[in-house]
């Protein structure tokens, strides 16, 4: 027999005496079942739920305004960067949120000995009957079923004692569909499998080259080191470079091979031959050399070839991080670097996804056997990443715990480059959106990518990519940030697509990317060996964080601090011009002819390709 929530409430008030006699009000309400989702049962009480409240961080609905507090070159505290301690201390939640919780649970009849409460005491987890859990947040919980086949627990509201509701940010589960549909046809792939091959972002090639060319006049055909310099003006010596910093991530089993690192600087730049980057092993990183061939050591050697070669145009001064993330077993996500750089992400929002992310030791044979490794490094003044997810193919609560610790390495003064993908208005895979929200390849929906929609990190588009084309477009995820309103703004009024509002999110009021781009065609990458022509922004994310690393020197130089977060930069007026404005080619996917590059700030190339002298110019006027 089933009581209603109302009887088991007042019950368990009537049991516990005067203890609770708090008045309960209504914390979260869904209005409907999404779209694919149906009711199937009540969900048997005698469950077991691993019931998690997400306790409010201080001063999270403030993070944006610090962020362009140290930012924007208008504020007057540009260039101010926190320490990670600050950091730390800021966003804590206060000791009245954990006491206030916590007296709330044992006066409900939860011992401490039940509870778990994160490190950094921003999460508080007890594992209850579903009973409990009823009774606890006035609610009743219940199984809802996909017609792709997935099945999910949750409630159409909960309540909380009114003294215990401004403490709480989320209850999970509860109210939220945050379970990531399957793609139709085949299965979802965790996070931490980013670095198989085939998996999100990849470098594309058309084939192996017998002719290189060292000239200027050749690099219509193809590119090479000298060309990215003639092209954005990089001419340009490192003078700080035992203060500067710049990190490329890698996901295993992708690796680099030092003989074709060898290979390509034979040929481009001799001095830095036999030069290695300095490896940063995160949860068991190994540059493996077991699996080769352009699926396992294309990024890698693409990524390192060119951003080693373009910080140092003489000599090897510049050293180049290498963050290698993952063991080979499992592999590892964006998270797992995270943590690495930071060690209160480890825990905050109850820390890592075990569904989604490496979790250590994982007990595999080979496999990394220490617990995962949190705020082991400090993070460089730039990092480079060249993978990436489709949105849909993570729950709003994971993209965007994520990318809120994006904006604190921002406001730690460090710039997050990720490459925007390679399937136009498509996802990885060629895959559209339908309206239940699954993923096909014959679907007719945009489908946005991530960490590019995230307003905290800058997303680099490609210029000239053939085959395939640009990722960009606007998040289903994320509001617009403050900085991108006038540039947005002026494409929507001056060149909105003629799309129905069911084809991408056209509100006007989400986070739209890339940011900028650079030439993402034609590379010259020594793979295996021999010399590959590649594809894709995989190649134009790593020449823009170089290009923005010599920045840094320069202002290291004189005695500036480095530029961190720069989206408030290049989008204000100051900046106008600093960039090659591109307005013809598209972003094609989905069945249609994607969104047009045009004047001004699109939905291709974002505000064009950097001009280094003239940013260069700019950064150093800032203080």
């Amino acid at each position: 027999m089933r009581f209603s929530p109302l009887f088991l409430n007042l019950l368990a008030l009537l049991s516990l005496g005067g203890a609770v006699q708090a008045s309960y009000v209504l914390h979260e309400k869904r209005s409907q079942i999404p779209a694919g989702w149906s009711f199937v049962r009540r969900y048997e009480a005698s469950e077991v739920l691993p019931l998690r409240l997400g306790l409010r961080q201080s001063n999270m609905d403030r993070l944006e305004e610090m962020l362009m507090d140290v930012s924007h070159p208008e504020s007057p505290n540009y260039g101010n960067h926190w320490s990670p301690a600050q950091v730390a201390k800021t966003f804590a939640p206060s000791k009245e949120t954990v006491d206030t919780v916590r007296t709330w649970l044992v006066d409900a009849g939860f011992d401490e000995s039940r509870m778990k409460v994160s490190p950094t005491k921003t999460w508080i987890q007890v594992n209850m009957t579903v009973e409990e859990a009823e009774r606890l947040l006035q609610t009743e919980y219940n199984v809802y079923s996909h017609n792709g086949g997935d099945q999910h627990v949750a409630c159409d509201s909960y309540h909380l004692p009114e003294h215990v509701s401004p403490h709480v940010e989320i209850v999970t589960p509860s109210i939220h569909f945050d379970a990531v549909l399957r793609k139709r046809g085949g299965t979802s792939v965790p996070a931490k499998k980013i670095g198989l091959p085939g998996i999100g972002i990849t470098p594309k090639t058309t084939g192996t080259i017998s002719t290189l060319f060292g000239q200027l006049e050749n690099c219509d055909k193809l590119i090479t080191p000298v060309c990215l310099r003639a092209l954005y003006g990089l001419i340009y010596q490192p003078l700080a470079s035992s203060k500067n910093t710049f990190g490329i991530v890698e996901y295993t089993p992708q690796a680099y091979l030092q003989s074709d690192l060898d290979m390509f600087n034979k040929n481009f730049s001799t001095a830095l031959v036999g030069k290695s980057p300095k490896l940063v092993s995160i949860d068991g990183g190994v540059v493996q050399t077991v699996q080769t061939g352009f699926d396992f050591n294309g990024e890698s050697n693409l990524d390192l070839q060119y951003a080693m070669n373009l910080v140092n145009m003489v000599g090897s001064k510049q050293e180049v991080a290498l963050y290698q993330v993952g063991d080979i077993p499992q592999g590892a996500s964006f998270n797992n670097l995270l943590d690495a750089l930071d060690g209160t992400y480890c825990t905050f929002e109850g820390g890592d996804d075990p569904n989604q992310d490496g979790i250590y030791p994982d007990g595999f044979p080979n496999g990394y056997n220490n617990t995962n490794d949190c705020g082991i490094t400090k993070p460089a003044n730039v990092i480079s990443t060249s993978y990436g997810y489709n949105e849909a193919d993570l729950s709003p609560f994971y993209t965007a715990r994520q990318c809120a610790e994006y904006a604190k390495l921002g406001l730690m003064g460090v710039t997050v480059v990720y490459s925007s993908g390679d399937n136009g208005v498509a996802g990885n895979g060629g895959l559209c959106l339908n309206a239940d929200g699954s993923q096909t390849a014959d679907g007719v929906i945009f489908n946005p990518g991530f960490p590019s929609s995230c307003p905290y990190i800058t997303a680099i588009g490609a210029t000239q990519v053939n085959p395939g084309s640009n990722w960009g477009g606007f998040s289903n995820y994320f509001p617009i940030p403050a900085y991108q309103k006038k540039a947005v703004g002026n494409y929507l009024k001056n060149h909105k697509p003629a799309y129905a509002s069911s084809i991408y999110n056209s509100t006007g009021t989400s986070r739209a990317y890339p940011d900028i781009s650079a030439n993402g065609a034609n590379y010259v990458v020594a793979v295996d060996g021999r010399f590959s022509r590649v594809f894709g922004t995989s190649a134009s994310a790593p020449v823009v964080a170089s290009i923005l690393t010599m920045v840094n020197d320069a202002r290291v130089t004189i005695g500036k601090k480095p530029i961190g977060f720069i989206n408030p930069a290049i989008y204000s007026d100051p900046f106008t011009g600093a960039f090659n404005d591109i307005t013809q080619g598209g972003n094609q996917g989905c069945g249609t002819a994607g969104f047009t590059a045009v004047p001004g700030w699109d939905p291709v190339t974002g505000l064009g390709t950097p001009n280094f002298p003239k940013l260069l110019a700019r950064w150093l006027l800032l203080p």
